[in-house]
């Protein structure tokens, strides 16, 4: 039900406009004053407000800036016994949504209304996207709960509110965009946009004219003006994923970039403001590629002014149950199927995967178990059969003496080792250990 306050010290005026607007199935509620008006609005939802100028304890054309204040998607209509030009254009600027003179209203009353209700409705709808798009993006909404992951978001948390260039390192599919979402909707500029770009995906001469947009004739093709990415995101954000694939030229012209504020559009030799938050990702180790002299080392420096790495999710197995349950209660709703669990063997089987694609890999997996899933139950044979092998094998080389727990930490020690290629300090920090503790249990299983 849509809600009315019609806000006026005439009685008679008040219940004839109560019985006009009812009949159009708003409900009504009425106020005499100022301060009966603003205590209906702390009990009652309303979203149109109709008002007298003059009231017994104030005036309307204030009253509107009050309300606007404490209640901005509620309109307000005011009414006055004469038109009076400047109280008309302060209650515009007060935020009312139309003023008009009594002896009009009859006629006006219920269009200009409805022409309100439109505007409330179209408000709270955008409030509800921007909520949603809030929820979904929120660092809540990241799932972990390993130490590493939780390290991340943490630091995420911390840079979000300034407006500092981050460079999101780690392996693909490790949920660098969520990441930089999840910074984006907690910054200043979370009302703005949000830009991704994949720098992998586009030649580099079209990845300019993306990037900066271009003047009609700047090249062949070139018919009408074309607005770039920078523009789109100016005054929010920019995600320039994969930005290790940048060319050099490019590069050079980012750097300008972050350092002036400044972009020229190809074509164009008048230079254009941008007002642009970046957050950079790679996967690969740019330090490396600065060697070889495929990255400037002075770009390098700018984007890592705050640099935060994604584990890898076998460097979190801890999540992988967590990951798992999470995809099959999504894929399981959007395939309307009744699957309600997933078996210890295929838990066991999916913890022992490398999973060099990760959480991406880790949910397509899952997508292909539930569509085959005859039963409430996910089970090993379901997985695809590398995993299923790789279990296999795993299992078959497993030497399990009589003391289980230790074999297993043994095992699990040198997985860490591999994935370290032997780097003994990485290992006892992925592991959680302090170093004399690694080197005690090294000799203790004695694994060289």
């Amino acid at each position: 039900m849509r809600n009315v306050l019609i806000i006026d010290d005439e009685e008679k005026l008040r219940n004839l406009l109560t019985k006009i607007i009812s009949y159009e199935g708003f409900e009504v509620h009425q106020a005499s004053n100022c301060k009966m008006a603003l205590k209906n609005l702390e009990q009652s939802e309303v979203d149109v407000v109709i008002c007298d100028v003059k009231l017994p304890d104030g005036n309307g054309v204030e009253l509107s800036k009050i309300i606007k204040n404490k209640y901005p998607l509620i309109e307000i209509i005011l009414l006055t016994a004469y038109g009076n030009i400047p109280d008309g254009v302060q209650a515009i600027k007060n935020g009312a949504f139309d003023y008009i003179t009594k002896g009009d209203d009859n006629n006006k009353i219920i269009p200009l209304l409805y022409r309100a209700i439109e505007k409330v409705e179209l408000a709270k709808r955008v409030q509800r996207l921007e909520k949603q798009l809030k929820d979904k993006y929120s660092f809540e909404n990241i799932i972990g709960k390993s130490k590493l992951i939780q390290n991340a978001i943490n630091l995420a948390r911390k840079v979000a509110e300034s407006d500092t260039t981050v460079l999101l390192t780690g392996e693909t599919g490790t949920g660098k965009e969520v990441f930089a979402q999840a910074i984006h909707q907690s910054s200043s500029r979370r009302n703005k946009n949000f830009v991704a770009v994949n720098c992998s995906a586009f030649s580099r001469e079209l990845l300019e004219s993306e990037f900066f947009g271009h003047k009609a004739g700047a090249f062949s093709g070139a018919i009408k003006d074309h607005k770039g990415l920078f523009d789109e995101a100016n005054d929010g954000t920019i995600f320039l994923d994969e930005i290790g694939e940048l060319a050099l030229d490019l590069q050079a012209k980012l750097l300008r970039v972050i350092e002036t504020g400044e972009f020229f559009k190809v074509g164009e030799s008048k230079p254009t403001k941008a007002n642009v938050r970046i957050i950079a990702a790679t996967n690969r180790d740019l330090q490396k590629e600065i060697e070889v002299g495929n990255f400037r080392e002075d770009l390098f420096y700018r984007i890592a002014t705050f640099q935060i790495n994604l584990p890898a999710l076998c460097e979190r197995v801890i999540d992988i149950e967590i990951f798992a349950n999470h995809f099959m209660q999504l894929f399981s709703a959007k395939a309307n199927k009744k699957v309600v669990k997933i078996s210890d063997d295929c838990i066991n089987a999916l913890k022992q995967h490398q999973w060099k694609g990760n959480i991406r890999e880790l949910r397509n997996v899952m997508e292909r178990c539930v569509i085959l899933a005859e039963s409430i139950e996910l089970t090993a044979d379901l997985l695809p059969m590398e995993i299923q092998k790789t279990t296999t094998l795993s299992t078959k080389n497993k030497q399990f003496s009589t003391f289980e727990l230790a074999s297993a930490e043994k095992l699990h020690i040198q997985k860490v080792l591999s994935y370290t290629n032997g780097n003994k300090t990485k290992t006892a920090e992925l592991l959680g250990i302090a170093l004399t503790t690694l080197y005690r249990k090294l000799s203790e299983y004695n694994i060289t």
